[in-house]
């Protein structure tokens, strides 16, 4: 613990043109030597004084980002055929529903991560493409086969034929590949590539998902305080949100990549809004994103601008107890924000100490 200041120590006031000490990352205090024969003093003049209080302090870190929808995907159409209907970027499509059509026939989404490798009927070996497969079968209303499983039965035969029905497709009873488009669950679609009268084959359009989230650019040496789960919070359009990270990136990306040669390699960081209705109604926005790197909790707290640096070496804090001052060593523990956490002998909640800011 630091001594407590001696009645026969130095005593040091702000004063013009003295030499400037920086006192944490946001403040600075310029003092100068003065003589001083005791601890308490008649304050000359009014000074400002702040309290001091007891709170949480919390060491952040930002980084910044944009809020959007997340990774493109190019979707890459393998249908022989003329396209003649494609949606309009904005639009978001549901499992069932058509993606885009090729000769008047429409083809639609299904959800799964597992790419469908074959084509599928009767007599098809087990494989997992089976149950997924069938999981979709399911979910829109074509089932019969039980639970969805990697055989393919005559039931899913009899399931797909009554799906191709519904969409006015021939009932072959057969399953392609390219009979469907494939994502992980609704998409967006955010551009459209291919044009009316182009081929089916080739490059359609490209999608995100549903959900607005944030992605930030966090400094690869500070990949540590970015924890899955974890809260942050997030500065958009001048209001504050909270949001929860999902994802860590673990690869690095080159700044010269993204065109910002700042020298310092980043990994991606993605954010979920826990109220993304709170953002309002924009589709794309840059956001500073703060990551909460410790919390020192119910500690005594005073503006970075209270403290006196001691001729003697450490700090001090200057009570004032209605008009009267005297100084009291403190430690000092965490800077955030512009206040610094304290602790001293006498230094109690309520008490009131001169400051700068």
């Amino acid at each position: 613990m630091t001594e407590k200041p001696t009645r026969s120590r130095a005593r040091w006031f702000i004063a013009a043109g003295a030499t400037v000490l920086v006192l944490g990352t946001t403040s600075a205090v310029a003092l100068t030597h003065v003589a001083s024969g005791g601890e308490t003093t008649t304050a000359p003049k009014p000074v400002a004084t702040a309290p001091v209080t007891k709170s949480d302090l919390r060491e952040e870190e930002n980084a910044n980002g944009k809020l959007g929808y997340g990774k493109e995907t190019t979707f890459a159409g393998k249908k022989s055929g003329t396209l003649t209907w494609l949606p309009s970027p904005g639009d978001v499509i549901a499992r069932g529903a058509k993606v885009y059509t090729v000769d008047n026939k429409p083809v639609p989404l299904f959800y799964g991560n597992l790419p469908f490798y074959r084509p599928l009927s009767a007599g098809a070996e087990k494989g997992p493409d089976v149950k997924v497969l069938e999981e979709n079968l399911k979910a829109l209303g074509f089932g019969g086969f039980g639970a969805p499983d990697d055989k393919f039965t005559a039931a899913t035969t009899a399931a797909i034929k009554r799906w191709q029905k519904s969409l006015g497709l021939e009932q072959t009873g057969t399953f392609d590949p390219a009979d469907v488009v494939l994502a992980p669950g609704e998409i967006r679609v955010s551009g459209v590539s291919a044009q009316l009268g182009g081929p089916g084959a080739g490059d359609v359009l490209k999608y995100t998902g549903t959900a607005r989230i944030v992605q930030a650019e966090l400094e690869a040496t500070k990949r540590s305080i970015a924890v899955k789960d974890a809260k942050v919070s997030v500065s958009v359009n001048g209001r504050t949100l909270t949001g929860t990270v999902t994802e860590v990136g673990s690869s690095v990306t080159d700044p010269k990549e993204q065109g910002k040669d700042d020298g310092k390699a980043k990994v991606t960081v993605l954010i979920r809004l826990d109220d993304p209705a709170a953002a309002g109604g924009l589709d794309g926005a840059p956001v500073t994103v703060r990551f909460t790197k410790q919390v020192h909790q119910g500690v005594l707290v005073v503006p970075v601008g209270a403290l006196i640096a001691l001729a003697e070496g450490g700090y001090a804090v200057e009570v004032d107890e209605q008009g009267k001052r005297r100084l009291i060593g403190v430690e000092t523990g965490l800077f955030s924000g512009g206040m610094v956490e304290v602790k001293g002998t006498g230094l109690t909640e309520g008490q009131r100490v001169v400051t700068t800011s």
